[in-house]
């Protein structure tokens, strides 16, 4: 079935779900919150493989020649950093601005009941002011994060859809998953920025280090330059396959808060249609962050979704569709 055609089956379908006038399923409601033991364990190997990547990156660079002291500061700065101040760089280059509880009231509240539910600290609330439909969570912990949503989204949802996103986003930070994304891209950035410098200082071209009598004591600049580009395209996929799973972890964390998975497929489906009648101009310079979105700024997905960050939405609706069904056969019909 052609992407379109499922979307918009997938709409017909959720239409009676959307529509409950007079009764109200009491869901019977976790005490907690819980981790996705699925995700923590794919989070924990994807760490155990990045880091395994990174000691032979550093391993190659004490071989080319490169000084403890000069490894530990770039290194070092550079992963403290993007620890620290990546999510910050983010969101002012998204145009993000924060809000008190006076200017957005409702999303404060929203946000509060949400956090109340899941056991987490209140982030920080953020607006951007754009069309595109979108929204989005930062932030190294739990105590220091901040959940975005752009005025696109909030123009085009129902509270109780928003309420969905919301959750979704808010469940991003109780699995910790935004602090591995950063982290994460450390690699990634590092390695890139190597590759690039490298080439355009000639180091492509150099040897290695030579002792007094002329030998080659070590692989040079040329093999930094190929492990860099390895420990790249390793550290890429390693942040694709983490970031397609979390995003369905998310999904579930969010029908676990909310109760209410058909208001989440209902949002993912607006969104998805919207995005798609937006400029691909615009969408373009927002595409740094599709990791980090509900929906990435490009929704068609790529060869064989390789280099996709998200699942397809209409795989994520199934899914939604299963959590509505086993809440409603756990669920106690209360007439209003």
């Amino acid at each position: 079935m052609r992407p379109a055609a499922a979307l918009h089956r997938a709409r017909a379908d959720l239409q009676p779900l959307l529509r409950q006038p007079t009764t109200i399923l009491v869901m019977a409601r976790p005490t907690s919150f819980g981790k996705d033991t699925g995700l923590q364990t794919r989070m924990l190997l994807v760490m155990f493989l990045l880091g395994l990547v990174y000691v032979v990156f550093v391993g190659v660079l004490f071989a080319a020649g490169a000084s403890g002291v000069t490894i530990l500061l770039i290194c070092g700065g550079l992963l403290a950093f993007q620890f620290f101040a990546s999510d910050k760089l983010a969101l002012r280059a998204m145009g993000a601005h924060e809000v008190s509880p006076q200017e957005a009231p409702e999303l404060h509240a929203m946000i509060e009941r949400l956090c109340v539910q899941a056991d987490i600290p209140k982030p920080k609330i953020g607006v951007v002011q754009t069309p595109m439909p979108n929204a989005f969570a930062m932030g190294r912990s739990q105590k220091a994060a901040t959940v975005c949503v752009t005025t696109g989204i909030a123009d085009l949802l129902s509270p109780a859809e928003l309420e969905g996103v919301l959750a979704h986003e808010i469940t991003h930070i109780v699995n910790r998953d935004v602090m591995l994304m950063t982290l994460a891209s450390f690699f990634a950035s590092m390695a890139s920025m190597i590759v690039q410098f490298g080439f355009f200082f000639g180091g492509g071209y150099g040897g290695g280090s030579y002792d007094s009598d002329g030998d080659d004591n070590g692989p040079g600049f040329l093999a930094i330059i190929l492990v860099s580009a390895i420990v790249w395209v390793v550290s890429f996929f390693l942040m694709q396959a983490l970031s397609r799973y979390r995003e369905f972890a998310a999904d579930r964390g969010a029908a676990v808060i909310t109760g209410r998975p058909s208001a989440l497929s209902s949002a993912l489906l607006k969104i998805s249609g919207t995005m798609e009648r937006i400029p691909q101009s615009d969408l373009r310079a927002h595409a740094e962050l599709n990791a980090f979105y509900i929906v990435p700024a490009n929704v068609k997905q790529s060869l064989f979704n390789l280099f996709a960050t998200h699942p397809p939405v209409e795989q994520r609706i199934e899914a939604l569709g299963r959590l509505e069904s086993q809440l409603q056969g756990s669920a106690t019909p209360a007439i209003a």
